[in-house]
């Protein structure tokens, strides 16, 4: 009876052994996120909510379910540090409505899970109707984007090029600048407001990827390999619905 107990006690002793070194094998995965760009992603008090956020959920899930061993962290920070961070390793990845940059050497970028446009968010009273007449005005666009050289390639333009979208909106609303380049989903979220409008007209088409440093090649290939089942599963369409992304 003796020996039983103890065979007993040391089988429970492996197994709790073996559990807690299951967690510590966990891989923890820093994810740098700009947090004011909806409807990708932005705070609901002190919770971070959009399409991007719901997405990352699913893809560890499924990643997981594949035979990894992940979680993940969010780190917040604006967006035209995270690029740099991946390169200094602060984070592993960016998943912060990214577009593919030509001149990001350091860094290598998944399959793309969703298309998008740079589009001009005017006043609703304002007098631009074409993009054309944006030449020689007061442009504006987050640091480090796409949107960003998209202002700067129209012609005569003032380019005020701040980190944060939210003041680049409100300066619109005061009458600081006459537009900003964004994204088409989130000039779209903001033009839900009557006080804006989008422009018809797009001046660069693009797709949204997910970024990391070069030299995590197996952690892009397991992200894209999630992204796959993930982009052609009903929870896409439900995500894509639901954010309007």
């Amino acid at each position: 009876m003796k020996k039983l107990l103890k065979l007993m006690l040391v089988m429970m002793m492996a197994l709790t052994i073996a559990g807690c070194s299951g967690e510590s094998d966990k891989q923890t995965i820093l994810i740098g996120i700009s947090p004011d760009y909806p409807p990708f992603e932005s705070l609901d008090g002190n919770k971070m909510v959009g399409f991007d956020v719901d997405m990352t959920k699913e893809l560890f899930k499924i990643m997981n379910d594949k035979g990894g061993n992940y979680e993940y962290e969010f780190k917040q920070m604006s967006f035209d540090a995270i690029s740099t961070s991946i390169v200094s390793e602060q984070v592993d990845l960016g998943i912060s409505g990214f577009t593919y940059h030509e001149d990001w050497k350091d860094v290598i970028w998944s399959d793309k899970y969703n298309d998008s446009k740079q589009v001009a968010l005017v006043a609703s009273d304002s007098s631009i109707q074409t993009l054309d007449e944006l030449k020689g005005k007061n442009i504006g666009a987050q640091l480090a984007t796409t949107g960003e050289n998209c202002a700067k390639e129209i012609e005569g333009a003032n380019v005020k090029s701040v980190k944060d979208v939210k003041v680049l909106v409100e300066t619109l609303s005061s009458g600081g600048i006459d537009a900003v380049i964004l994204d088409e989903a989130v000039a779209k979220n903001y033009a839900k407001d009557a006080k804006y409008k989008v422009l018809d007209e797009s001046l660069l088409e693009e797709e949204n990827m997910i970024l990391a440093k070069k030299g995590n090649e197996d952690l892009i290939k397991d992200v894209n390999k999630a992204l796959k089942e993930f982009v052609n599963s009903d929870k896409y369409k439900e995500l894509k619905e639901k954010w309007g992304a």
